[in-house]
């Protein structure tokens, strides 16, 4: 009786997600979609709360308002633009879609949340905006990965000097909002 030693590789009984080129996907890329999926959407509700008063939102007037006390005057004008800020970066995020100038938007505009709360300290104040902030700026340099729109697609962007041109992006958008608010 011999005994034969099996050196060819075995396979699993859970068979390796596929991408659409073939290719097995990576932890990184269904990690990547979390990120971009979860934090584009939570960006859009914050959005449409500003300009709708959707899911609990005070709307475009409350906001304005807000707006206005912080110091963005005319505030309606301030709040529709960091309203449609939010809404269109995270729908770009959601999708993988032009993801540099998705983190761009979405990085500027919580540049200036940063700015707008810091006064009232971190738990109540800044904390969320600068957890915005950090994930859009991960996705900046990492790029969207391979389940996006972008993938495979002659704009497609990423890496250190997409990230670092999308965070100078964000900060001169932001300093310019601040300085003719």
């Amino acid at each position: 009786m011999t005994t034969t030693t099996n050196t060819e590789a075995t396979t699993t009984d859970t068979a390796a997600l596929e991408s659409a080129d073939g290719s097995a996907l990576l932890g990184s890329d269904i990690g990547l979609l979390i990120l971009r999926v979860a934090f584009g959407a939570l960006l859009v509700v914050h959005g449409t709360q500003k300009l709708f008063g959707w899911f609990g939102g005070y709307g475009l007037s409350a906001t304005a308002k807000g707006f206005g006390s912080m110091g963005y005057t005319p505030g309606r004008f301030f709040a529709t633009l960091a309203g449609l800020s939010e809404v269109t970066g995270g729908v770009l995020l959601v999708l993988g879609l032009l993801t540099p100038l998705a983190a761009a938007i979405a990085l500027g505009t919580m540049i200036n949340a940063v700015h707008a709360s810091w006064g009232q300290g971190f738990s109540g104040g800044y904390e969320l905006p600068l957890v915005y902030a950090l994930a859009v700026a991960a996705i900046a340099f990492t790029g969207p990965g391979r389940i996006s729109l972008d993938h495979g697609r002659p704009w497609q962007r990423s890496g250190a000097a997409w990230g670092l041109g999308a965070a100078v992006l964000a900060v001169v958008a932001a300093l310019i909002t601040l300085a003719v608010r």
